[in-house]
């Protein structure tokens, strides 16, 4: 499920893993991260697929980027909340915490519970302080304890530098919905999806690495088929975490992108562009038209 999250997790602040590579990948000749023009309603924007986490070094702004970045009159991203670090960690903690819950380690089988303990150990953190969270929470939280035992940074992803960027120029930054939905579509999960959750995030750890790398190095050349595959590991989803997490919350975008006029640059993690039911392809059925420029 670790392939799961990297893929769904649109939370800068929770995001699970970078690489800190001597060589960082570069975009191909005459390719790069994947970039739509948007067009119909009012519309006449782009749609840009990002990663929330990179190494730092990576030149990942190519021509196509950087003009469509130059001509668009805002910025929308997942979630304007973002740029609030304090007010996204705070509501986690309101929507992650719970009373009373089981200690962490008797939410796990006894065989997974030695992987467990290294990821805790390796981390800086205890089961105890963790047994505070739900399941959901528990399993982010773990991924970023994983994070810290490879000794990675999360300053380089490509919102803060879009943020940064379209700062600067004066132009607005908005969402295409809030902190509190991205964590809602987690938090109302049924008991035992968000066990399965924790439990292959505390059974995959060991495979962040060699997940990221193959994200990244697709990311960079704009091989959605390859996010699409790779980020499941070859598992077979849980139909429910993937209707909840992706498909519902793609659905809702639609209707957020209905909303805007002008020339929107949209920024979305690349996950929600590739598979089933994504982004680009719900924009065609609803009437735009997406034409893949990069």
């Amino acid at each position: 499920m670790i392939g799961l999250l990297a893929r769904w997790l649109g939370l800068a602040v929770l995001c699970l893993i970078a690489a800190c590579g001597e060589n960082p990948p570069a975009p191909p000749p005459g390719g790069g991260p994947a970039l739509w023009r948007v067009e119909g309603k009012g519309v006449d924007g782009w749609l840009f697929g990002t990663i929330h986490i990179l190494p730092d070094g990576v030149e990942w702004r190519t021509g196509p980027i950087k003009e469509a970045i130059g001509r668009a009159d805002r910025l929308v991203l997942e979630s304007a909340g973002i740029q609030d670090q304090a007010g996204t960690l705070a509501q986690f903690e309101r929507m992650g915490r719970s009373p009373g819950l089981p200690l962490l380690e008797t939410r796990v089988p006894a065989g997974d519970k030695a992987a467990l303990e290294e990821i805790v150990e390796n981390g800086g953190t205890n089961t105890q302080t963790l047994s505070a969270y739900k399941d959901w929470a528990a399993a982010m939280l773990l991924s970023a304890a994983a994070q810290q035992a490879l000794h990675v940074s999360q300053d380089h992803g490509v919102e803060p530098a879009l943020i940064a960027t379209f700062g600067k120029a004066g132009k607005p930054i908005s969402g295409l919905e809030t902190v509190e939905r991205q964590f809602r579509a987690f938090d109302t999960l049924p008991p035992d999806a968000q066990r399965r959750l924790l439990v292959d995030t505390v059974r995959e750890a060991k495979e962040m690495r060699r997940l990221y790398d193959h994200i990244l190095n697709a990311w960079i050349r704009g091989d959605l088929a390859t996010l699409a595959r790779d980020g499941r590991l070859g598992e077979t989803p849980d139909p429910v975490v993937e209707q909840a997490v992706l498909v519902d919350r793609n659905r809702d975008w639609v209707k957020s992108v209905e909303t805007l006029e002008g020339r929107p640059f949209i920024a979305v993690g690349a996950g929600h562009l590739a598979g089933k039911d994504n982004l680009v392809d719900l924009l065609r059925a609803g009437g735009y038209r997406v034409t893949r420029m990069q």
